[in-house]
């Protein structure tokens, strides 16, 4: 089984925005359903688990209905951070999954997430027990203290940007959760880089420059954007 975790705990403050940024609309259409709509239709993910904000589990469930999101099999309570939110649908999987059945964890705010970054990340998950979504780095990268001056550059063909979604193999990932609580790290951006802290070695997957996340203001400008470009050249398709 391959499952689709999607991480929709955080509030989103940096959108200035009264609602949370997953649920703000975009073209009369909250940004999580476009997220959940490309697992929906994808037909290798089996079910949709949400990491919800507490208080908009209802509001969610009501939207997966209006919008025919049936692989929406549960929704539990986010954590206090991305790791918690996580670590709180692995162990709400237990019960479900197998150690082999594959989880793609991913933000609800990318949801420009194509059905081919998808394919791949669980195809390498399944070859190499983790796939990671990334891209290579094109900026000139430095590094810097205080964000204000830097003097030593960091070669670019060293980097990769990661993005999500990120699949493991199901008893991996929660055997990861697991260990780094009884580890004492609490606070991992995501889960690669808990991977990381625990010695793991992880395998990319197919990335996206388009595949953004929403954080700010801007990045919903983005997003109308390039929206609206695909959307154009779909009716061009018609």
């Amino acid at each position: 089984m391959n499952v689709a975790l999607i991480l929709a705990g955080g509030s989103g403050s940096r959108t200035e925005q009264s609602i949370p940024k997953q649920f703000i609309s975009v073209y009369e259409k909250p940004i999580i359903i476009y997220t959940l709509e490309a697992f929906q239709s994808h037909p290798d993910i089996e079910a949709i688990i949400v990491s919800c904000i507490d208080g908009w589990h209802d509001v969610l469930w009501g939207y997966a209905g209006e919008y025919g999101i049936t692989k929406l099999k549960w929704i539990i309570e986010g954590g206090e951070n991305g790791q918690a939110s996580a670590r709180k649908a692995l162990l709400e999987l237990e019960r479900h999954c197998s150690d082999d059945d594959i989880v793609l964890i991913h933000d609800a705010v990318r949801p420009m997430i194509s059905a081919e970054i998808i394919t791949d990340c669980i195809d390498k998950a399944k070859e190499y027990g983790s796939g990671l979504s990334a891209v290579r780095c094109q900026e000139t990268i430095m590094r810097t203290e205080d964000g204000e001056r830097g003097n030593d550059g960091i070669d670019r063909n060293d980097i990769m940007r990661v993005q999500t979604p990120q699949a493991y193999r199901f008893g991996k990932a929660l055997w990861a959760h697991k260990e780094a609580l009884r580890r004492g790290i609490t606070n991992a951006v995501y889960t690669n880089t808990l991977m990381l802290d625990l010695g793991e070695e992880l395998h990319f997957s197919l990335g996206s420059n388009k595949n953004i996340k929403i954080t700010t203001v801007e990045d919903i400008d983005i997003f109308k954007a390039l929206y609206s470009t695909k959307r154009d050249k779909w009716l061009k398709s018609k």
